[in-house]
């Protein structure tokens, strides 16, 4: 079973079809130009039924971005860690009309408490393209920061390394 997360603003739940469609429109995009599209259709499609199946896979993933307010998803934020990836990731993709209103930090907060607090990661990165100027933007803003030493999925790959979460000493 998939975890809810819940923020002041928002809820975080498992991806399903009623989000294809702003799945779809943003992968179909230029915005999507620093996460691997734009996109056709149809291999959008097998990168969406690959973020649902990721969940089955790993036991963790991606969550639906929704408003507490309504159920539409804004964006998908989470962990992600397909074949062949050097660390697991804390990745986001936040559609354009949702932008700019703290979302994406606000859920990210909530995904990184969630991988070092129950999933007790020991460490997670961001993976992100060097021209993401509001992906760099955020990740800093989360705390994390550059790693020029790590592995990297392609080799013009920024890395940003998320610092773990302070635990009591009851944890």
């Amino acid at each position: 079973m998939i975890p809810t997360l819940t923020t002041d603003r928002l809820h975080l739940r498992g991806p399903d079809a009623r989000d294809w469609p702003g799945f779809l429109d943003y992968f179909t995009s230029e915005r999507s130009q620093f996460t691997g599209g734009p996109l056709e259709p149809r291999p959008a499609w097998v990168l969406f039924a690959a973020e649902i199946g990721h969940w089955a896979i790993h036991g963790f993933g991606m969550w639906s971005v929704t408003r507490k307010e309504d159920d539409t998803a804004i964006g998908l934020i989470g962990c992600w860690y397909p074949e062949g990836w050097p660390e697991k990731e804390i990745g986001w993709l936040l559609w354009p009309r949702a932008e700019g209103q703290g979302y994406a930090y606000e859920a990210a907060t909530a995904v990184r408490a969630h991988v070092y607090n129950t999933l007790r990661w020991s460490t997670a990165v961001s993976y992100i393209a060097p021209g993401n100027i509001r992906s760099i933007a955020l990740a800093e803003r989360l705390g994390a920061r550059l790693d020029p030493s790590a592995t990297k999925p392609k080799p013009d790959t920024l890395v940003y390394r998320h610092p773990p979460l302070r635990r009591s000493r009851h944890d």
